[in-house]
């Protein structure tokens, strides 16, 4: 389990603590949703829980461990809400490849696989793919990495109704080998799932 307890972050160039007193549970099995507006400070929340930033005051653990910031780097697994700006390689399969000297392309059809792109030409520049395919390929870079934990911003967000909903079902199969966290403004997209739900309000993050 995943626990965040009375997180607090106040960069040097905000008026205002962007995070206070924050608490949360993200449980196995089970999808964590984060609802708020924009500018609430749910990417800033991702970065935090995955390493990428950091914070003053309160303390991550992962099953009573506590993680500093390299630990939560390799822990977890982030997407962002906008993949297609972070692609480095000029292909899917150099995509796939990054960070990884001894990736197969058995490996790399696996993970392709696993989000339901297996007839996707690896030949292929990620910029060419549709939104909802360029989506499926960041996660797939992120699962070669075997992450404990999926972070997910906006997974859904600008994508057609149809995309949306093979998103959805495609977290839903993954589930029950990772643990996941959505930050979303769709919140009721994922309505139908056992999910454990919060909004982030002023800083705070209040059940239901």
């Amino acid at each position: 389990m995943l626990s965040l307890k009375n997180i607090y972050y106040h960069p040097s160039t905000a008026e205002e603590p962007i995070l206070r007193d924050l608490c949360l549970k993200s449980n196995n099995g089970k999808i964590t949703i984060v609802r708020g507006p924009s500018g609430s400070g749910k990417t800033t929340l991702l970065e935090i829980i995955s390493g990428l930033s950091g914070y003053q005051k309160g303390e991550i653990t992962w099953f009573s461990k506590t993680l500093n910031a390299r630990q939560r780097r390799w822990l977890c697994g982030l997407v962002f809400q906008f993949p297609e700006r972070y692609f480095l390689g000029l292909s899917v399969a150099q995509e796939l490849r990054l960070g990884h000297k001894k990736l197969t392309t058995e490996q790399q059809i696996s993970a392709l696989t696993k989000v339901g792109l297996i007839n996707l030409d690896l030949k292929k520049p990620p910029e060419s793919l549709s939104g909802g395919q360029q989506r499926r390929l960041a996660i797939a870079v992120q699962l070669l990495r075997s992450p404990k934990v999926l972070l997910l911003d906006e997974p859904t967000a600008g994508l057609d109704w149809s995309v949306r909903y093979e998103i959805i079902e495609l977290l839903a199969k993954l589930k029950d080998k990772q643990t996941i966290l959505i930050v979303t403004h769709e919140p009721e997209l994922f309505k139908n799932f056992n999910t454990d739900n919060y909004e982030l309000h002023n800083g705070q993050l209040i059940p239901g």
